[in-house]
């Protein structure tokens, strides 16, 4: 806490007027937010976010502190927000697909969340986090089980040292039925 403390004083002397001053502000916020002061660093990014109404990064450190705080209509909201200024789906915004499609999830609005997963597959060239999110969601609906398999066991491949997605795969053969 301290740390981070030092380091939000240190980002507040940067000044408005140079071009780190934004991606300091973010950092504030997101350092507010692992002290327990989610509400102060939700606060600062929202005055930010009216300071630069077309920052996709502000917006999205936005949701992801209110996705952390379980507030999930209210970050799908803010990356939402965050993709339609992104323009068209493009492979460097992947993950503000797959965020929302998380919340999307969380809130059991599943075709949404499925449309946005699909797209974060996509968009991301198959990372293994997706591979996981969608594998595991499927099997969790008993639907699409072999593709489910065959995303996790390729995540599994991918990241063999992920306690998650490794954990995703024993659900999974669970969930089937193979012991």
């Amino acid at each position: 806490g301290e740390r981070l403390g030092d380091a939000n004083k240190a980002y507040g002397k940067i000044p408005a007027n140079s071009p780190l001053y934004e991606n300091a502000q973010i950092q504030i916020s997101i350092n507010l937010d692992r002290m327990d002061r989610s509400k102060e660093g939700v606060a600062r990014l929202r005055a930010l976010a009216r300071q630069y109404p077309t920052s996709v990064e502000t917006l999205t450190a936005l949701g992801d502190i209110l996705r952390g705080r379980k507030e999930y209509a209210l970050a799908a909201k803010e990356y939402s927000t965050a993709i339609n200024l992104s323009g068209p789906p493009d492979a460097r915004f992947w993950t503000l697909f797959y965020a929302r499609g998380m919340c999307y999830e969380r809130m059991k609005q599943w075709p949404q969340a499925e449309e946005d997963l699909r797209l974060a597959l996509e968009l991301s060239d198959g990372h293994p986090l997706v591979l996981n999110y969608l594998g595991y969601s499927w099997i969790e609906q008993n639907v699409n089980l072999e593709d489910a398999m065959a995303m996790i066991q390729k995540a599994v491949e991918m990241r063999p040292n992920d306690g998650y997605i490794v954990d995703s795969l024993g659900w999974a053969y669970y969930q089937i039925g193979e012991y």
